[in-house]
């Protein structure tokens, strides 16, 4: 750690920090991510989650982990620096994005939810403190509940801030994949275009009864299986009928509905997938530009209608979002250089090399991934695994039992009590996993329908 200068706190939460700093060697500015929980040995480091599947990967609209630093105990995550967050610019705005702004940001999602997706994982949490954006770049990050495709189930059904979280996570499904990451990019999608949240629910219960408010309660026809789910804990749906999606996002095209409302089916399987969404009429205008023919500080042109691709970086406008508040004086960290030399030792040895990046993408493409016909999942720390449900956590199962809505009950349109869509400790960070439960503060210009 003697060879970064520490800059600033730019965030900090129940599991971690993070710190802004600067790479003597290179004067690169890069983001530390100082994990408070101690790591005895690096083998626990090495097999965290946010680590293994961040090794795999080398995207550009996946942020980048530069270096893991083991360091008396303490473990360091250096990652590239993003400037902020989509939250952070949505709650910073005072007009609507424009649709092509919307557009370009979430084709690059899309585009690094499809390279996930074949290499075999899916995110869990993705929400917009989870999207990191520098200029006309954006990345996912946060990875400390990224799941295996293969792997097997069950999961604990707490994963995801609840108001990005798929109905059939609220139904305490025991498995599940990645049209996980397909609802919340719908609902985030949403948002982005009204500056408001879609399914803005105080409670697992009226979460339910806001995605009934919006899309409809489910049907035989529609979801069966989420019947099925809702049957299992006891719960029974209100009967609503739903609103048209283009009276609550008004003044958008027919294709961006269409795509939100693919995105926001109850039934996972009639989800698109990654690849599937890249292909959408909405993405028609969207092209690619490889790494290596970009210009280094222009704006990238936009090309001729209907030129089609794989979309990386493209953005109508460019952004100059700055970094959070510092917190807390750098000081915690001060610690760290006066006992470097000390007998624990220091553990450096995970720079993740382009090399090493292509080897392992080599890797997974020999081996046969298996897709589950269910979905994963589980909501922890970033760095620590978890088989049962979160600690701490109310029972949902108690919560949805025997609750029934009547057919007479209308949909209630006034917003919730201000909350937030789940910083830590009241705020955003820009790669700190959020808490437990939505924290309260955040609040929208307009009035939240549904």
């Amino acid at each position: 750690m003697e060879r970064y200068k520490i800059i600033k706190e730019v965030g900090n939460g129940t599991f971690g920090s993070v710190w802004r700093a600067l790479n003597k060697q290179t004067g690169e500015v890069v983001a530390i991510k100082k994990m408070k929980r101690k790591y005895y040995s690096w083998e626990e480091c090495i097999n965290l989650r946010e680590v293994k599947s961040l090794r795999k990967m080398n995207h550009s609209n996946v942020v980048k982990l530069k270096e893991v630093i083991r360091e008396n105990d303490i473990l360091y995550f250096v990652f590239e620096y993003m400037d902020c967050n989509l939250y952070q610019l949505m709650k910073d705005r005072g007009t609507l994005f424009s649709e092509t702004e919307v557009k370009n940001w979430c084709f690059q999602v899309f585009q690094g939810l499809e390279y996930m997706q074949q290499r075999g994982y899916f995110h869990r949490d993705l929400k917009p403190e989870n999207l990191l954006v520098s200029k006309h770049i954006i990345k996912i990050a946060d990875f400390g509940l990224a799941r295996e495709i293969s792997s097997s189930p069950p999961y604990t059904e707490y994963v995801s801030t609840r108001w990005y979280r798929a109905p059939e996570v609220l139904l305490q499904s025991p498995a599940y994949g990645s049209a996980v990451d397909m609802w919340a990019m719908g609902a985030i999608m949403a948002e982005l275009l009204t500056l408001r949240p879609l399914f803005p629910g105080s409670s697992e219960a009226d979460e339910i009864y806001k995605i009934c408010s919006v899309i409809g309660s489910p049907t035989q026809i529609k979801w069966a299986e989420g019947l099925q789910l809702a049957k299992a804990i006891n719960y029974q749906f209100p009967k609503l009928g739903g609103v048209p999606l283009s009276t609550l996002i008004p003044s958008v095209s027919k294709d961006a509905i269409n795509l939100i409302t693919l995105l926001c089916s109850w039934d996972p399987r009639k989800r698109p997938t990654a690849s599937e969404v890249l292909r959408h009429p909405f993405f028609q205008t969207c092209y690619y530009v490889p790494p290596s023919l970009r210009p280094k500080a222009a704006t990238i042109r936009t090309p001729p209608a209907g030129v089609r691709g794989s979309l990386e970086q493209k953005s109508a406008k460019r952004f100059s979002g700055g970094t959070l508040t510092t917190l807390k004086p750098p000081g915690a960290l001060s610690s760290v250089k006066a006992h470097s030399n000390s007998n624990t030792g220091v553990h450096r040895k995970l720079e993740i090399s382009q090399q090493e990046a292509t080897k392992n993408i080599n890797t997974l493409k020999n081996t046969s991934v298996k897709q589950p016909r269910q979905r994963p999942s589980v909501r922890n720390s970033t760095t620590t695994i978890h088989t049962g449900k979160a600690h701490g956590l109310p029972d949902t199962a108690e919560k949805l039992a025997n609750m029934t809505i009547g057919p007479g009950k209308p949909a209630r349109r006034t917003m919730p009590p201000p909350m937030r869509a789940g910083g830590l400790n009241g705020q955003s960070s820009l790669f700190l996993g959020r808490s437990q439960e939505i924290q309260t503060g955040r609040t929208y210009p307009r009035k939240v329908a549904g």
